[in-house]
């Protein structure tokens, strides 16, 4: 069964770029929708169903953590799967993110397969390509 994704970043090339590892990695997805902040994707997920949420930390309006938070004191989206994608990765970072119930971190850069290990067991779908290998270039 295929389930949508919203990818949350300030950046549309990031956003672009994290479409682009979601088509290449081969996983049976839905719809990708997209937010430029934690405000947009709130509106977005009111009109959508999300598999999970891809988002960064840092954006303006409503920042990842902000999201993540308002998130989970909203009913119908306190078990919406959050992975989080950024260039911050402090341990302190890290342990507060999976403190407020991230799914998932993944550094930028980061290669497609990073983005398909996470995916995965948190989609339930299946990869559909055997040969996989990509790198971080193969998305620019």
């Amino acid at each position: 069964m295929s389930r949508d994704i919203l990818i949350v970043d300030d950046s549309a090339t990031i956003r672009a770029m994290i479409k682009k590892a979601i088509g290449m990695i081969g996983l049976d997805v839905g719809e990708v929708y997209q937010a430029g902040n934690g405000m947009e994707a709130l509106a977005q997920m009111a009109d959508h169903q999300m598999g999970a949420v891809i988002a960064d930390i840092n954006m303006p309006v409503m920042n990842g953590l902000q999201l993540v938070h308002a998130m989970r004191r909203h009913d119908s989206l306190r078990d919406t799967p959050v992975i989080i994608v950024s260039t911050e990765g402090s341990s302190q970072r890290i342990q507060e993110l999976e403190d407020k119930g991230i799914a998932g971190y993944i550094r930028k850069p980061f290669k497609p397969e990073q983005l398909r290990e996470v995916l995965e067991p948190i989609l339930g779908c299946t990869n559909e390509q055997d040969d996989f290998a990509h790198t971080a270039e193969d998305l620019f």
